[in-house]
């Protein structure tokens, strides 16, 4: 399908001039395309300048006796902070494969500057060398971290929320699933953005897309494929693919977004559905003519400012009725 026939006239200008995306076929692409990746963020990174919010990286969590996750930390400075704060656990994205927390600072400063939150983002492990469940593990020990160290960090312990987009909002859709079976840290509220939820492919949406230049069927299929590994295709876990959990009941309140020009649109609409079958307090939100992470690609166009205004506008909801 030719998304660009049906597209937001804003959002086509961006999307006429993205690169066409080669597939990576095994682990040395999926490395190269991770050089690339990285190298284009250097060359286009657009340091925030906020006054008003501390960056700063640094060790988290030990795991596996000795190893740490480097986590990214954006604060309010100490002039605009008062008594504990709420927090955001922010996984980034990048089809379980590329991607760095400091792709995001503009967003999570932007977060920050409006709520007056502190944000967290993991630098977790990535595929193909380190399948599931490496990077979700990661990220539930940088979240059992923040419960854990929130007198030392300024957090409010009851206002904890997690959050990601793309394939951060996957892992932040199984992380919540495993913080609600665990039962050692309580959320208040889980924002899976256009979330990879699915391995299976077998929504209309999911066979609908296939242009290289946004996220196709070809590419979706070969990241998961690295994220799994050797994993038989029955034998997936909910945790990795949460579009497979039985049970959705005890989630906490969700907010989710897609855009309708979207390879992930329909699985998302099918879990929204599923929450609120199981009593989850669920808002979804789907733009016509917005194709996958368009908010990201094309941050000025109207559309785009809408659907961020949006779900930062959640998230302050859920951080105030706390």
């Amino acid at each position: 399908m030719d998304i660009s026939t049906a597209m937001d006239a804003e959002l086509k200008t961006t999307y006429s001039q993205l690169p066409a995306l080669a597939v990576p076929q095994d682990a040395h692409d999926f490395v190269t395309l991770r050089m690339v990746a990285d190298e284009m963020l250097e060359r286009w990174y657009e340091k925030p300048a906020s006054e008003h919010v501390l960056i700063e990286e640094r060790a988290g969590p030990h795991v596996d006796g000795t190893r740490e996750i480097p986590v990214r930390i954006y604060a309010p400075t100490s002039v605009s902070r008062t008594g504990l704060l709420p927090a955001l656990l922010w996984i980034h994205g990048g089809g379980f494969t590329v991607g760095s927390p400091k792709g995001d600072d503009l967003l999570l400063t932007r977060i920050v500057e409006e709520l007056g939150c502190i944000v967290v983002s993991p630098q977790y492990r990535l595929a193909p060398e380190h399948p599931f469940p490496a990077a979700l593990d990661d990220c539930y020990a940088t979240l059992l971290w923040l419960a854990q160290q929130a007198e030392e960090l300024g957090i409010d312990r009851e206002r904890l929320a997690i959050a990601g987009l793309s394939a951060g909002g996957g892992l932040c859709a199984g992380l919540g699933l495993m913080a609600r079976d665990r039962g050692e840290v309580k959320l208040c509220f889980q924002m899976p953005l256009y979330a990879c939820l699915d391995d299976r492919h077998l929504t209309a949406s999911s066979h609908e897309f296939t242009d290289p230049r946004s996220w196709s069927r070809e590419m979706s299929l070969k990241s998961w494929e690295a994220y799994l590994g050797s994993t038989a295709s029955d034998d997936v876990s909910p945790y990795a693919a949460p579009s497979r959990a039985r049970r959705l009941a005890g989630l906490p309140p969700t907010y989710m977004m897609i855009g309708m020009l979207d390879l992930l649109r329909d699985e998302n609409i099918d879990y929204a559905n599923r929450l609120m079958q199981a009593g989850v307090p669920t808002e979804l939100h789907i733009y016509p003519g917005a194709f996958h992470a368009f908010e990201i690609a094309a941050p000025l166009a109207s559309i785009s400012q809408r659907a961020t205004s949006e779900y930062i506008a959640a998230l302050k909801r859920a951080f105030t009725l706390k």
